[in-house]
């Protein structure tokens, strides 16, 4: 049984993978292990698109992750990829609308991990409303984002603002958050922001995690 989904898990989740890592000098492991140390509340391992791993390569480093993320007490939770959330005892598992049916992701994995969705349209929303087994949602781009080459089109804060409050399941906001509009946000309801390149390309990876945990602190 992997850890309990909290709410709180939502204020600074952080996201990435391999491809992720623009400055050569470092690894995935190193900005998340500084990430972690910093004060992330979840992590999520999504392996995607050009520079990505596959294969007995990306299985290591999602061992290696997920070892990091039990040192840490935070959850370890895998993007799009059931069989690799199950073979790293994942924490939870993370589906998009065009990734495989949620509906099959909750019956494969039961009551051993928690699922997030995401979900950008009102209608997204309503249908999650009524599955039983999710635990969050996941909605953006709130703003314009670079890391995701099929990002869907930005629903900006009012937008957002209006899916919280469509939905019965606590929300993470997702693409183009930044050190400055973030402040924006707590407005809307979210329950925290997840980030790709705001900490993987950080300067100061102390200094972005701590502006999104005082952003969100109740």
């Amino acid at each position: 049984m992997g850890m309990q989904f909290e709410p709180g898990m939502l204020r600074a989740y952080f996201i990435a993978g391999t491809q992720d890592v623009k400055d050569q000098t470092k690894t995935l492991q190193e900005i998340a292990k500084q990430a972690m140390e910093a004060g992330i509340t979840a992590f999520q391992y999504r392996e995607k698109g050009p520079g990505s791993l596959s294969g007995a390569k990306r299985d290591e480093m999602a061992a290696d992750l997920r070892e990091m993320c039990s040192d840490y007490e935070i959850p370890f939770i895998v993007d799009d990829d059931v069989d690799l959330a199950v073979k790293t005892n994942a924490d939870g598992v993370h589906v998009g609308q065009k990734d495989e049916r949620v509906t099959k992701v909750i019956e494969a994995v039961g009551q051993s991990m928690f699922v997030g969705l995401s979900c950008d349209t009102k209608e997204q929303v309503n249908i999650a409303n009524h599955i039983d087994g999710i635990s969050y949602l996941g909605s953006g781009p709130v703003f314009p984002t670079g890391s995701k080459a099929d990002a869907d089109p930005v629903i900006g804060v009012d937008g957002l603002a209006t899916l919280v409050k469509a939905s019965q399941l606590p929300v993470v906001a997702i693409g183009g958050i930044t050190e400055q509009n973030i402040v924006e946000l707590p407005q809307t309801g979210v329950a925290g922001v997840s980030v790709i390149s705001m900490i993987a390309q950080s300067d100061d990876i102390f200094r972005t995690v701590k502006v999104m945990n005082e952003t969100f602190e109740k």
